[in-house]
């Protein structure tokens, strides 16, 4: 969980730029639109690639009271940076640091009974109960305890560890398939399965100080699932869970990630010129070629070869044959812009700059997956840091 000091005092070979005051501000919308649930603010895979432990400082800051994380490493890391409150992790595996977590007053999401029985054995070792939230897997398929007999003994179990001091159920929770797919059938139904499950839970005696199924798309616009928290992570970002939502701008929200890049070269070539592997692109006539480097090994999508759009010296550009390891080429159709000038690959748009759903339709993925997959090799940059006023 890497953390970069505000302004570099040097050119950067690339840079992406975390605006924590848009950050703030998503959270204030989200807050906005769910006034009856507690937010959490989901800052697995480092923040989405944006720095797990800045960005959950500043939600926390705008009013989040929750964070989540996937793996209990990000949450053990979110602690050992002094993060206080209540932290979710929900991806274990058989031999995990439950321990550790426990002792650190992590919540930790069982999904079937091996997971309970390490939860307890850890417990006990630890001298202090579990805090243990049971999953329901309401129809989306992966992780979650499957409704019936299973989902009958897991309660049982965990109300009588509960009972001996060993844990205590602190949540009950679910995941939608299909929140981001306005009207799919699958989102009343997991809808009612949970409603289902979580009356079982309560007659039998579980007390959860958190119900929650709502993720991003649900938060934005199902009211009738926030219960009593909502889960947000990529709206955090600024970024829409689904184009066919909205856009950010629909929702209050502004992107916090602008990617950068200097130009590294620009050079004038004719027609009939070959660029990068494979000559896949050849200039139509004679041009220039501004190089951009920044590659595969950052987390540009080699998909986006021929397609990914980037603004340079105020103009849109495209990637210009394949995206290589380190760099890739655009294509300047004669302009001259100084080495060193400014290659926006994506931002808020406000400058007429791509943003990070530009690329994920040239390459046919989600923003997720855009912001996600820049590496460390690309230094984080925040800015406005600290509310002003």
């Amino acid at each position: 969980m890497s953390e970069t000091a505000a302004e570099p005092t040097a050119p950067l070979r690339a840079r992406a730029e975390i605006d924590l005051g848009a950050l703030r501000a998503n959270v204030r919308a989200l807050r906005a639109r769910t006034p009856g649930a507690a937010l959490m603010a989901v800052v697995k895979s480092d923040g989405y690639g944006h720095g797990a432990v800045p960005c959950a400082r500043a939600a926390l800051a705008a009013g989040a009271t929750w964070l989540g994380t996937a793996t209990p490493e990000e949450a053990l890391a979110l602690r050992a940076a002094g993060l206080p409150g209540p932290i979710l992790c929900w991806l274990w595996v058989p031999g995990g640091p439950w321990r550790q977590a426990i002792e650190a007053g992590i919540d930790v999401s069982l999904s079937g009974m091996w997971a309970l029985r390490e939860a307890v054995a850890a417990a006990r070792a630890a001298g202090r109960p579990a805090r243990v939230q049971l999953k329901a897997d309401t129809g989306l398929g992966r992780n979650g305890c499957q409704p019936g007999p299973d989902w009958a003994e897991l309660v049982g179990e965990a109300l009588r560890a509960e009972a001996e001091g060993l844990v205590r159920v602190t949540g009950l929770w679910s995941h939608f398939a299909c929140a981001d797919e306005p009207g799919h059938p699958s989102i009343t139904a997991q809808l009612d399965r949970f409603r289902e499950m979580l009356a079982y839970a309560e007659e039998q005696g579980v007390r959860p100080e958190v119900r929650h199924i709502a993720n991003s798309p649900a938060a934005l616009t199902l009211p009738e699932t926030h219960f009593d928290l909502v889960r947000t992570g990529i709206a955090l970002y600024g970024i829409s869970p689904s184009p066919e939502l909205g856009t950010p701008a629909d929702f209050g929200l502004r992107p916090v990630m602008t990617l950068s890049a200097s130009l590294a070269l620009v050079k004038h070539v004719p027609g009939g010129h070959g660029v990068s592997y494979g000559h896949h692109y050849v200039t139509p006539g004679e041009t220039t070629l501004g190089l951009v480097p920044v590659g595969y090994a950052d987390g540009i999508p080699r998909h986006a070869s021929g397609a990914g759009p980037v603004l340079v010296d105020g103009k849109w550009r495209t990637v210009a044959g394949r995206v290589a390891m380190d760099q890739f080429v655009v294509d300047l159709g004669g302009d001259e812009p100084a080495v060193g000038s400014e290659a926006v690959l994506f931002g808020p748009g406000d400058r007429g700059e791509p943003t990070a759903e530009d690329w994920a339709q040239a390459c046919g993925t989600i923003a997720y997956e855009i912001v996600t997959r820049i590496g460390t090799r690309v230094p984080r940059v925040y800015v406005n840091g600290e509310e002003i006023g």
